[in-house]
């Protein structure tokens, strides 16, 4: 049950922002692979890596808010109907023609 969550919640995050959950990805495993081993510079180094990425997605969807105010509303059918309606959908079906 978790782990399903877990897959749903990382897909849809990698999904939103490739490179910066890439970068979030590979920042953890270096911090884990320096937390374990004893190496301080590439612990430091992922946890940087881990906070560069989530500052850079924090930003981008800063950005990506603000462009998305700043747009007009486009409408694409006109204000009033000027063609009649379409036909109403009947539920019977059709024999073939044969």
């Amino acid at each position: 049950m978790i782990n399903a969550l877990w897959h749903r919640f990382l897909k849809s995050a990698y999904r939103k922002e490739p490179i910066s959950s890439f970068i979030i990805i590979v920042g953890a495993v270096d911090a884990v692979i320096g937390g374990f081993g004893e190496r301080w510079s590439l612990l430091s180094f992922g946890l940087m890596m881990v906070v560069l990425a989530a500052a850079l997605r924090w930003w981008q969807t800063q950005r990506r808010e603000d462009e998305l105010s700043e747009q007009p509303v486009t409408h694409f059918l006109p204000p009033s109907p000027s063609r009649p309606p379409l036909p109403m959908l009947s539920s019977t079906k059709r024999q073939p023609p044969r």
